[in-house]
């Protein structure tokens, strides 16, 4: 006899003894006979709740093929070309309310630029969240500064403001916060510390395009903020960036500073820098993109949203939380924490494996491969501290104190909780959203099984 397919629509459940009881609530899904346990897992033998894949990304449409052959047409190829990249500064900037708008190589590079500009260098810290991607930290090692590590708050995954005042000292620089996942992080709280205490804050929104905290895009309530078009992000060029600032001298610098020190305002000289400039090939695919970037953004949106309405009905899975002042997420990612003992046990490996099984992409996040740490406990920061140039700078007692401030445990606890989706799977339809909830659902009526495979 054929296992009966899940339909749709959400049901509640309830884990007791390691075991979840099935309670239905309105149009549900169809279980198993008189047992009311939804049929087997993909990992157990059983047939996976969808067969067919996610949306891709990036997504490639006529014009960007279009603007791509006019760039290498015209033979202008590099910022020089003034053109495309010029265009989508002012284009960018006008979409985000920003006064100024630089694009650079990628978005290591921009929130490189933002970092020297605002002249944070050897003997200086940075505050800065665990839970993000390298690139952040890789940024403030770059300038021979400090990265000063403060936990998350496990709700949000964010930096937690409350925690940033006491990690504040006097050598202490730039504020740093990451808008993890495409999530605000507390910019009320955050900015408010840096004004109290006379520190920039650099908005890390790479992966945060359209954001918004009260109303306004993340990215200008800082100082500075940093956007990546890389590949994966939700507006993509294959690598590129943007650092935004309503400070016309401190855009001087950071211009300076991607073109090799050239000036912006006239020849000769500024400062000294690198050539991080953004090619006119990215900044036509970034124009062409932009003719679909919101209602894509809003389909996204709309897609989580009723996917967080239906993971909240399943005792375990705990959606990331959303500050206050978040008026508009941009769903990068979507992040969740998994709760093992609701699901009798099963290692969140596992889990992983059998929601893949079942064709649902899905990640641990950051430190969640075997074998590797936190962002904090990774050996490059120790590696990097103990080269030359670093050993020239900090004594071993300014090492050894460092060391010492370098805890986060809830970072450490949320890397073996955290549970991601990816962008692009938030551009289908309601019915993809059913489908990654009835999944998680039948692996919890399975897991003890599941845990014993």
């Amino acid at each position: 006899m054929n296992e009966p397919i899940i339909k749709r629509r959400s049901f509640l459940q309830a884990t007791a003894a390691g075991t979840a009881a099935i309670g239905l609530a309105g149009p549900s899904l169809i279980v198993s006979g008189a047992t009311g346990i939804p049929p087997k897992p993909a990992l157990l033998g059983g047939t996976p709740i969808r067969q067919t894949p996610f949306p891709s990304w990036p997504i490639i449409e006529k014009n960007d093929e279009e603007a791509w052959m006019e760039v290498l047409r015209s033979k202008h190829w590099c910022r020089l070309g003034q053109k495309s990249v010029e265009a989508f500064e002012k284009e960018f900037a006008k979409r985000t309310g920003s006064k100024e708008c630089l694009l650079t190589a990628n978005g290591t590079s921009a929130l490189w630029t933002a970092l020297n500009a605002l002249d944070v260098g050897p003997g200086d810290e940075v505050i800065v969240t665990p839970y993000t991607f390298v690139a952040t930290v890789n940024v403030i090692l770059l300038q021979y500064a400090l990265p000063i590590f403060v936990d998350i708050d496990p709700e949000t995954f964010l930096i937690d403001p409350d925690k940033i005042e006491a990690a504040i000292t006097d050598r202490t620089r730039c504020i740093l916060p990451v808008h993890i996942g495409g999530s605000p992080a507390d910019l009320d709280r955050i900015i408010a510390i840096g004004k109290k205490h006379n520190i920039p804050v650099v908005e890390d929104a790479c992966q945060a395009h359209l954001a918004e905290w009260r109303g306004k895009k993340v990215g200008t309530l800082g100082d500075a903020g940093c956007f990546s078009f890389q590949e994966s992000k939700n507006l993509a060029s294959g690598e590129g960036g943007a650092l935004l600032t309503r400070d016309s001298e401190l855009i001087d610098r950071c211009y300076s500073f991607h073109t090799n020190g050239i000036r912006r305002d006239g020849p000769g000289y500024l400062i000294n820098g690198a050539n991080l400039r953004m090619t006119e090939f990215q900044g036509a695919l970034l124009m062409s993109q932009l003719t679909r970037f919101e209602e894509q953004s809003r389909i996204r949106v709309e897609n989580a949203e009723y996917l967080t309405d239906r993971l909240n009905e399943i005792d375990g899975i705990h959606p990331a939380k959303k500050y206050d002042g978040c008026t508009r997420h941009a769903y990068h990612l979507y992040m969740l924490r998994y709760e093992a003992d609701k699901f009798a046990g099963l290692p969140r490996e596992q889990f992983l494996k059998a929601l893949r099984a079942e064709g649902i992409p899905c990640s641990g996040g950051y430190g969640s491969v075997k074998g590797t740490y936190a962002l904090n406990q990774q050996p490059f920061i120790m590696n990097s501290l103990n080269s030359r140039g670093f050993r020239q700078i900090y004594s071993e007692e300014r090492i050894r104190d460092y060391v010492e401030r370098n805890h986060c445990p809830l970072d450490d606890k949320l890397c073996t909780e955290a549970i991601w989706f990816f962008q692009s799977m938030f551009l289908g339809t309601r019915e993809d959203m059913d489908q990654i909830a009835d999944a998680i659902l039948k692996i919890q009526a399975h897991a003890a099984d599941l845990a014993k495979a």
